[in-house]
């Protein structure tokens, strides 16, 4: 199974829909926050995909949960924006989050810097910025999850 990990849009709705053009294959979109009105503007338009959205901090006035679990493939996944787990300064809040819960993987945004990880039995992956806002690289995340395991990858918009 195909999972498309996007985070960070800030109304560029274009490269957003960019992304979900390139992974016709995933069909499950996780939106990890800050863009959540142009993911809403665009998800009629991929009705075999199903969406699973967080709020980030520059969500202003948009309804929806801050931190959110999914079960896929018989794997627990926690994924939040990051903000309320101080992810700029470090990760220990939210892997503690992460083991407390049964998670085998955590997805985050917030930093705007790509980031891949395994450590002890948890996988973590931030997508980056899909707008490129800050750091100049639009990059986004894939998750595969297959019998054989779990596989993270960061890909960058051209």
């Amino acid at each position: 199974m195909r999972i498309l990990v996007v985070s960070d849009s800030h109304r560029d709705g274009f490269s957003l829909k960019e992304a979900l053009d390139a992974q016709p294959g995933a069909k499950t979109v996780l939106f990890l926050g800050d863009g959540l009105d142009e993911l809403e503007a665009c998800k009629a338009q991929y009705p075999g995909k199903s969406f699973f959205a967080v709020r980030g901090n520059c969500d202003w006035g948009c309804a929806g949960v801050e931190t959110g679990f999914l079960n896929l493939e018989g794997r627990t996944i926690l994924y939040t924006h990051g903000h309320n787990y101080q992810v700029k300064y470090s990760l220990y809040a939210l892997k503690s989050a992460a083991r407390q819960n049964g998670a085998q993987i955590v997805l985050f945004g917030h930093t705007h810097l790509p980031y891949e990880s395994y450590e002890d039995g948890l996988y973590i992956l931030n997508p980056g910025t899909v707008s490129g806002s800050r750091t100049g690289r639009r990059t986004y995340g894939i998750l595969d999850l297959t019998p054989a395991g779990i596989v993270t990858n960061v890909i960058e918009l051209r």
